[in-house]
């Protein structure tokens, strides 16, 4: 199976038109026209036939994920340590005096 049947399957089964194929690739800042595109999705014996690469799909794939998931969530940054200032203990058992 060639990166033109996944992608052509992939488009089928989300029910994608091509304009929102190129902005899903635009989420991951990947530039392509819909005339570009089209030539992905011909016949392989069509004059305009273009093999999909491996980057056009990795990045069609990471832009879907964006698409469907939403933006990953920004990591707070972790403080050193990461330990809670507290005060320091005081012993609790009392020492007993003898007389």
């Amino acid at each position: 199976m060639t990166n033109n049947d996944i992608f052509k399957k992939l488009r089928v089964a989300l029910q994608l038109r091509d304009d929102e194929i190129v902005k899903i690739l635009e989420l991951v800042d990947f530039r392509i026209t819909k005339s570009e595109l089209g030539a992905f999705f011909r016949k392989e014996d069509h004059p305009k036939y273009m093999e999909c690469g491996d980057q056009i799909l990795r990045n069609f794939l990471n832009g879907l994920v964006i698409h469907l998931r939403g933006p990953k969530p920004e990591k707070k940054p972790k403080i050193a340590g990461n330990m809670k200032a507290t005060a320091p203990k005081k012993n609790t058992i009392k020492k007993t005096e003898k007389k």
